[in-house]
């Protein structure tokens, strides 16, 4: 009878302890997904990326978008046997950042636009990754925590700071960017991890 219990709280914890997912993705286009998505934590919010705005906004547009989306994608083909999905967040997530590729890619669509777009980001990445945080565990729920910390340190700081009008310029702006180029980075090797055997 004991035996049985603890065989059954073991097959309990197997489904929600996950740490590698099968996307079906080629081992190297999940590379070059993490190497764009490193390249998009240096250009996250520093003077880098101010300058690609104004030369090379579609290369910008590229690096911001295609690392996040095939991880994304990975995800949500290698979610798709669990308990718990995700399906339409994931859908939601991808959307969002094509449609961010679109308002980087061609500076003539009004910033409202993608002050609309960054701030819907906000709102679908922390309850997805809050959602994935609380029901598994593994490096999957690392996914989750980092989503969240991802979106509200490389978003919601920069796009506060935008609007209250701060400096471009001082230790807090240095901070600023510190920490987002930091967290993209770490949650770029998170998500390489949970993709990657």
């Amino acid at each position: 009878m004991k035996e049985q219990s603890i065989g059954k709280a073991e097959s309990i914890e197997s489904n929600y302890r996950v740490n590698h997912v099968d996307s079906g993705l080629p081992h190297w286009l999940i590379e070059v997904a993490f190497v764009c998505l490193l390249l998009q934590g240096v250009c996250t919010w520093t003077p880098l990326m101010h300058w690609m705005e104004g030369h090379l906004p579609m290369v910008l547009a590229v690096i911001q978008t295609f690392g996040a989306v095939v991880m994304y994608y990975g995800l949500l083909r290698g979610m798709k046997p669990l308990y718990r999905p995700c399906t339409i967040g994931w859908w939601l997530v991808i959307a969002l950042n094509i449609a961010g590729f679109f308002t980087t890619a061609f500076p003539v669509i009004p910033w409202e636009v993608g002050l609309a777009i960054a701030l819907s980001l906000m709102v679908v990445y922390v309850p997805m990754g809050v959602l994935i945080a609380v029901s598994y565990r593994g490096r999957l729920r690392q996914v989750g925590i980092w989503m969240a910390l991802y979106i509200l340190i490389s978003s919601i700081i920069p796009v506060m700071w935008f609007l209250i009008g701060a400096p471009d310029s001082g230790i807090v702006n240095n901070v600023m960017e510190f920490s987002t180029i930091s967290v993209v980075i770490v949650y770029a090797w998170v998500l390489r991890r949970v993709l990657v055997k």
